[in-house]
């Protein structure tokens, strides 16, 4: 699906589609407000509908947009045969930063509700749900070298640990990069902050 919003100038388009994403992120599809998605852009309400035609078809439309972004710019790159789950972690890191300082929203819009209290969205989206992403960020970290942890300890549950210190490393990602203008954010302490907690993090599941 193309909306007109595709034709306006980058810059003036992300700030519209960030605000439709942090609306339906907070709130979801049904109790999402377009006035508080215009207001937040900047822009009347007459002109937000002559760039997406309606509500639904601008929750639809950053579905696929989201989706079809994250399966090229993080899923279709990340590379998969590098077994070492802190490298994939790092790899994984920055592709996402990548992705969030253009939309802050991106991963949270696309992990809302796939229900909603229309039928016509419901059948819409199950039909993109049946097609989306078959490959879940859970499912990139399964398969690692196992014989660089330290004898002894549960390796399944390690892992899940390691994921849950990824989903709160990313989650204070977020927080900065929402909090900040793009250009106020140190990429380099980011980057050695990152390297820190990973370290950290060998030295208690590795040999």
């Amino acid at each position: 699906m193309q909306l007109k919003i595709m034709n306006l100038e980058p810059k003036r388009r992300d700030v519209i589609l960030n605000a439709a994403l942090k609306e339906f992120s907070m709130k979801g599809f049904d109790a999402a407000s377009t006035n508080v998605i215009a207001k937040e852009a900047g822009i009347s309400k007459g002109l937000m509908f002559h760039y997406i035609n309606s509500k639904s078809d601008l929750f639809l439309f950053l579905y696929d947009y989201c989706a079809d972004r994250i399966k090229k710019e993080y899923l279709d790159v990340i590379n998969v045969k590098e077994k070492d789950i802190f490298a994939r972690l790092r790899q994984s890191y920055l592709l996402q930063i990548e992705l969030l300082q253009q939309h802050p929203w991106m991963f949270d819009f696309i992990k809302i509700s796939d229900r909603t209290n229309s039928d016509e969205i419901n059948k819409k989206l199950e039909k993109r749900v049946n097609e989306k992403l078959s490959r879940c960020q859970e499912e990139l970290f399964e398969i690692v070298d196992e014989t660089k942890f330290r004898e002894g300890l549960n390796l399944e549950r390690c892992k899940q640990l390691i994921f849950w210190a990824n989903v709160g490393f990313t989650n204070q990602i977020l927080e900065d990069i929402r909090n900040l203008e793009i250009t106020d954010l140190d990429y380099n302490k980011l980057l050695a902050d990152l390297d820190g907690y990973l370290h950290e993090l060998k030295k208690i599941f590795y040999k």
